[in-house]
């Protein structure tokens, strides 16, 4: 009878593996008469967990003192989350104030419209240079001069005081730089003082005060894109830590103490009669991989894996089992290798192993991270496993 050994993926328990591994052999037996699946459940024995119940989390915010603690605590967390939609979104700020501008203002004859100033001051702000901001590297001058003819100058010009629009129009800029820092990688990010210090340092080359009177102003806006999300977050650590360590600590175990979890899989496979298929998931797919590079197994006549990142552990010299250049084994029987493109934790074997790995890309429709848990769910996987069953 033919044997298809099912091994999971990270992060998975029970009751969820039971449920998984029942939906796994009502796909592949309804296209497969006669056929034997087999789980095997390494998360429970050796997957990871918090040895010491988590000792090692620092204490959530407001247990003692700490980020967040009373008001001042609360005011940064809210600045912090704020920041990170600056990051993503430079012109955020702009576009709330923009919206909320009144359409029909009427200036007094002979005024000069609030933007003009501001342009002006950003193109003198320009032709200095990148001086003001020299701990976010270059990037200043030409930051300003593009924010010099921005569409959403004008509108929020209209919502705002002049001290409240050079105060967005700092913020604007060093967001810029540290939107251009963090997508270089830079192993150097500036803390957060100096990042305040360096809007507060601009603002006032585009006429705000002085910091002592600035403070505070134009928050309400800088809080409307960001409240409450990092408090939230960092108050949520110890939570957040616990639902997702079974999934990295899995990854971190296995590829630091991941023998035992191969030797039980190899016990059970010498437990089996041939013909035998090892479908893995996710890391389920690196362990069978593992084992049978590791392994000679006459029994397994095919490997099939889904959503995997052997290729590339391997390519990155990081698989436990081989290092590359070095070939697969002749005794690793052929690898079926699904993937799906809108998963990033799925990976192609091909290039890396030719006529060894036959990769097949399938659909699920979903977007990441929900692509790479898809794979069952998806009638494609099972036809494709089916169709290449000894």
């Amino acid at each position: 009878m033919p044997t298809v050994v099912f091994i999971h993926g990270t992060g998975v328990r029970e009751p969820g593996f039971s449920a998984l591994a029942g939906r796994v052999a009502a796909g592949l037996g309804a296209l497969r008469d006669g056929l034997r699946v087999v789980p095997y459940y390494w998360g429970g024995p050796h997957g990871a967990t918090l040895a010491a119940g988590g000792v090692s989390l620092p204490p959530e915010t407001g247990a003692g003192r700490g980020l967040g603690d009373g008001p001042a605590g609360s005011d940064a967390d809210d600045d912090t989350a704020a920041w990170a939609v600056l990051y993503a979104d430079p012109d955020a700020e702009l576009a709330l104030a923009a919206a909320g501008a009144a359409s029909d203002v009427e200036r007094p004859p002979g005024t000069v419209p609030a933007e003009q100033k501001l342009q002006a001051l950003l193109a003198d702000l320009a032709a200095r240079g990148d001086g003001l901001a020299a701990d976010f590297g270059p990037g200043l001058a030409r930051a300003a001069s593009d924010l010099a003819s921005h569409s959403l100058l004008g509108p929020a010009a209209v919502a705002l005081s002049p001290d409240e629009l050079a105060i967005v129009a700092a913020r604007a800029l060093v967001a810029r730089l540290m939107a251009d820092t963090l997508d270089a990688d830079s192993p150097l990010i500036p803390v957060g003082d100096v990042r305040d210090t360096t809007v507060d340092r601009i603002a006032q080359m585009l006429g705000a005060p002085a910091r002592g009177a600035e403070r505070g102003v134009g928050t309400r806006l800088l809080r409307m894109a960001g409240r409450g999300v990092s408090r939230a977050v960092v108050r949520r650590r110890r939570a957040l830590t616990e639902a997702a360590h079974p999934a990295a600590g899995d990854i971190l175990r296995y590829l630091s103490r991941g023998e035992a979890v191969r030797a039980d899989l190899r016990a059970l496979i010498e437990g089996l009669e041939p013909p035998v298929t090892l479908v893995g998931h996710s890391l389920g797919g690196i362990i069978a991989l593992d084992t049978l590079i590791t392994t000679p197994l006459p029994q397994v006549r095919l490997l099939v894996t889904a959503g995997s990142q052997g290729p590339f552990l391997y390519e990155l010299g990081a698989l436990p089992s081989l290092v590359h250049p070095d070939p697969l084994p002749r005794h690793v029987p052929h690898w079926l290798n699904l993937y799906d493109h809108r998963d990033l934790l799925s990976y192609l074997g091909a290039g890396l192993f030719a006529e060894r790995v036959t990769d097949i890309a399938v659909d699920s429709r979903q977007p990441f991270p929900a692509a790479h848990s898809a794979y069952w769910t998806n009638p494609a996987v099972y036809r494709h496993i089916v169709d290449r069953l000894p």
